[in-house]
């Protein structure tokens, strides 16, 4: 919520919106770059790791935030930028300033190929060459990202030391830890090779997808670097050490690290990325459950900000049945803004575009900023989010898809959310309970969790036939996600329906 009418977000915003976060039930809130920044890519570009930027608010907003997030019972996360700052941060203007420089090594440089061009083929994720020259020093700088945001150099330990020091200033304040950006990304390989061709790139697609990264991210000394700060955080009772990696599934499972040195949860986006149908999901269920690694607790994700929201990509009706699946299975949930709500995709203008990825590739096939429209909260002008013009966007039906209008109905896409989660807090089977696939036939994903709870999911829209085991039918229902008062278990699950159901003692 913006509190001062300039159309963003900030502190004191999301502050006076704390007690929607207890009524829903969530037990944390994870915050997107809040440090100084020159916005480049919407504070992504970090030019001072322990200061607030003054769009967001101040250090004593931030104060007040916390204390008042604790007081509620709330755990608060920050987004840790590690692998990149701005090209505005004192660090990088020392390092540019001469090759001399006591902090040139604190950033990637390297000579010119002999042709004059970058030192290799490395792409940036945001379109074009990962390198720039620096015409005052003859040398080019590496940036996975924009060239306002040069990588920091991991393997010198003078920025490992700088980073754990920063993570200690915001744990001394009492964060309760910290989302890891592109962690997968903080050591490239020391030989700086070419990275191979990708075999499966066809014109038009991204420029990142040219090449398989295989040297310039997921470097086997990476898993060093994260043993470290995983101490730093291990120097402080009850924090959490999360990681953003996109990473095919046996790599991810290294991120947990030997004898639990990694992250505690390496985000897992599969639900992300997987088309949606019963069987594929199952399968991946499975697949991740069998892949984790002894004491490696599971997490599971269905949108966030850089990828479309998951109405967008299911539709109102199936993301229901999409809370009902990620607030039941085994492992930690994460909830992204506005899914309580059913927000979906969001038109953007070319000339309302803000994505430096989309501005940067006109062509790329998703803008960030339809996933990252402002949370609609009344059918106020500005959707109660700001009394100003929001910085982006509403969607179309902002005036009945705010939390105000659906909190007073029963069946609406915030009280299934609000009831998943009292659910899961009473049942402590959905919390810490094993997971165990069941055959319920076509089109459906069936589990149990522990010895007293069943979910049956149909993740189409057709009727579908119950082929359940002994004793599920006489079950009592807990929830619909349709929000329907149903008293049996049906012998045919309609379209679009979910169940959670108390098992009978005796039940197979």
């Amino acid at each position: 919520m913006d509190s001062d009418g300039d159309g963003i977000g900030d502190l004191d915003g999301i502050r006076q919106r704390l007690d929607h976060l207890v009524e829903l039930g969530v037990g944390a809130l994870w915050l997107s770059p809040i440090f100084a920044s020159p916005m480049a890519d919407f504070g992504y570009d970090v030019a001072d790791y322990c200061a607030i930027d003054p769009l967001f608010g101040d250090m004593a907003a931030f104060d007040a935030l916390l204390t008042e997030a604790h007081g509620r019972g709330l755990k608060l996360l920050l987004d840790f930028v590690p692998n990149h700052s701005s090209d505005q941060h004192p660090w990088f203007a020392e390092s540019r300033s001469s090759r001399d420089n006591p902090r040139r090594d604190w950033y990637i440089w390297h000579d010119p190929a002999p042709d004059g061009g970058p030192p290799n083929n490395w792409q940036s994720n945001f379109g074009g060459s990962a390198w720039t020259l620096d015409e005052a020093t003859g040398q080019y700088y590496h940036h996975a990202f924009l060239a306002a945001q040069p990588d920091l150099n991991w393997r010198n330990p003078a920025v490992r030391a700088a980073m754990a020091d920063t993570l200690r200033f915001w744990l001394d304040k009492g964060v309760d830890g910290f989302r890891v950006d592109v962690i997968w990304h903080l050591i490239k390989d020391a030989g700086l090779r070419d990275n191979p061709p990708n075999p499966g790139y066809a014109p038009g697609q991204p420029d990142i997808q040219r090449y398989l990264q295989l040297h310039s991210a997921d470097q086997p000394e990476v898993h060093e670097v994260i043993a470290e700060l995983r101490g730093v955080i291990e120097e402080y009772d009850g924090r959490l050490l999360i990681g953003e990696i996109y990473l095919p599934l046996e790599r991810l499972m290294t991120y947990y690290g030997q004898d639990n040195a990694g992250v505690h949860l390496p985000f897992n986006f599969q639900l992300i990325q997987a088309p949606w149908h019963a069987g594929g999901i199952a399968a991946l269920i499975d697949e991740y459950e069998a892949a984790l690694p002894p004491g490696g607790w599971p997490n599971w994700v269905l949108s966030n900000h850089d990828q479309p929201r998951i109405a967008a990509r299911v539709g109102e009706a199936q993301a229901r049945i999409a809370a009902m699946l990620l607030l039941t299975l085994r492992g930690t949930p994460t909830l992204y803004y506005g899914d309580e709500i059913g927000i979906a995709d969001v038109t953007i203008l070319p000339d309302q575009a803000q994505d430096p990825a989309a501005i940067n590739e006109p062509g790329a096939s998703f803008n960030r900023d339809r996933a990252r429209s402002p949370m609609q909260w009344s059918p106020d002008p500005g959707g109660g989010f700001s009394n100003g013009e929001p910085w982006l966007p509403l969607t179309t039906d902002w005036q009945t898809r705010n939390v105000a209008s659906q909190a007073d109905e029963d069946a609406s896409m915030l009280a299934l959310h609000r009831a998943l989660l009292r659910l899961r807090q009473a049942e402590p089977t959905l919390r810490s309970g094993d997971y165990r696939r069941v055959d319920a036939g076509e089109g459906l994903l069936a589990y149990r969790r522990g010895p007293t709870i069943a979910v049956v999911l149909n993740l189409s829209s057709e009727a579908r036939a119950l082929t359940l085991p002994t004793g599920w039918q006489d079950a009592d229902i807990l929830l619909t996600a349709s929000g329907a008062d149903l008293a049996r278990v049906p012998d045919m699950l309609p379209g679009d329906e979910g169940l959670v159901l108390r098992l009978p003692e005796m039940a197979a």
